[in-house]
């Protein structure tokens, strides 16, 4: 017994040291390529796993859903905590379309593609469409601050990919219940369980939030002070773990925690003198996880099934990235008159929606699930997490110049927001 633990510990240690000492290597490699980290990790989890054999974690082991697990909530909270509130004013209501209708007509338009192009069956297909229909913070935050756009824009962008990343994942679940069988699929019971657990997910995030919020950043109660990046860690972890026992989404809870810590000085709770501390904690612990999630990742692409469906996945990607994107922003942000949206802006949003933590981590369970199809599934994410990494991210800069919407050296953040 001694010797099997033993041999557990050496692996897990094993895995980290290798995954985080690549990581740094290919963190430093992406900065001078000026390409995003979480491509190259990619590439040193397919070098590490297919090429080399030496990670052979299962997407079904215990180490690979803890860290997809744990990642995602950690993620998710520092994604709600970039986002501010007050400068959402004037485009709250083009945000609440696209992280929940926007959402919902992504994935229906993926779902019809991989259905006639890939020939998955109907509920399959919604579950590959739900995946990676959610945009990516842990991506496009780091883009933003290479690339400097309007405010209106960036704000706009950053803040639907952390509300989208949370729709994203209840309704994976909600499609994973009904696949499984613990759902009947009736059309009026499928949106009032998506409503309950986002709300319920709200609830407990808002609770959760409030409580530790107000520990450690109340003036006289305050007596977590010392201990905030802990809190922070709790707070997420705990959220999530609430969520998940009363049967609505750990990842809306977690979420809106980060969201209630982020904006504690609307709610009349200071923090100043604690922000770098937070903002370097958090910086450093979503770089470990997007490390670990994207080399894990990488290491579990099944190629033969990637070459098979090769193709097909292609077409697929094409339409979710040409047709389904700048038919949702164009929809969604249209009728919000108050945000006074330009033609530049809404093309430029269109082609920004990079693929990344939250649909692998989701592919990555849906994996161990072990459902049908679920091989398919996640060459599919891959290839668009890939694609959209490569192609688009790398391109923002490209795309602002060109659309006229990046803010030169001299220009303030707010000045150009019209």
């Amino acid at each position: 017994m001694e010797n099997g633990t033993e041999v557990v510990i050496f692996h897990v240690l094993f895995l980290l040291v290798l995954i985080f000492t690549l990581g740094m290597v290919s963190g430093k490699l992406a900065s001078v390529l000026k390409v995003p980290d979480v491509a190259l990790f990619l590439v040193a989890g397919i070098v590490v796993g297919g090429g080399l054999h030496l990670v052979n974690e299962a997407s079904t082991s215990f180490t690979n859903q803890f860290i997809l697990t744990v990642g995602s909530a950690l993620i998710l909270f520092d994604g709600g905590r970039n986002i501010k509130l007050s400068g959402l004013k004037k485009v709250w209501v083009t945000l609440t379309m696209l992280s929940v209708p926007g959402v919902l007509l992504t994935a229906g338009c993926v779902a019809a593609a991989s259905h006639y192009i890939l020939g998955l069956p109907w509920m399959y297909a919604l579950l590959l469409g739900a995946i990676i229909s959610s945009t990516d913070p842990a991506t496009i935050i780091p883009v933003f601050r290479q690339v400097r756009i309007r405010d209106k824009v960036r704000e706009t962008v950053e803040s639907e990919s952390a509300f989208n990343d949370a729709t994203g994942s209840i309704l994976t679940f909600s499609v994973l219940a009904v696949i499984l069988g613990t759902k009947q699929v009736t059309m009026a019971g499928a949106a009032a369980d998506f409503a309950r657990s986002a709300a319920g997910g709200i609830g407990v995030g808002l609770a959760i939030g409030f409580a530790f919020t107000f520990l450690v950043a109340h003036f006289r109660i305050g007596f977590l002070r010392e201990y905030t990046t802990i809190a922070m860690v709790v707070t997420a972890l705990g959220a999530y773990l609430l969520g998940e026992q009363l049967h609505v989404s750990g990842f809306m809870a977690t979420f809106t925690a980060g969201l209630i810590w982020g904006n504690s000085q609307t709610f009349g709770m200071k923090m100043e003198d604690k922000l770098h501390e937070m903002a370097h904690f958090s910086d450093n612990i979503t770089v470990i996880m997007r490390m670990l999630i994207f080399m894990l990742l990488g290491s579990q692409v099944n190629f033969r099934v990637v070459f098979d469906y090769l193709l097909p996945s292609l077409a697929v990607i094409a339409i979710f990235m040409l047709v389904a994107r700048p038919l949702t922003v164009f929809l969604c942000a249209l009728p919000d008159r108050r945000a006074k949206w330009e033609r530049n802006e809404l093309l430029f949003m269109s082609w920004v929606r990079e693929t990344g933590v939250i649909p692998a981590a989701l592919s990555g369970m849906i994996a161990g699930a072990g459902i049908a199809h679920a091989d398919v599934i996640s060459a599919v994410t891959f290839l668009a997490i890939l694609m959209t990494i490569v192609v688009q991210a790398s391109t923002t800069a490209y795309a602002a110049r060109k659309l006229g919407l990046e803010l030169g050296e001299h220009d303030g953040h707010g000045g150009a927001s019209g």
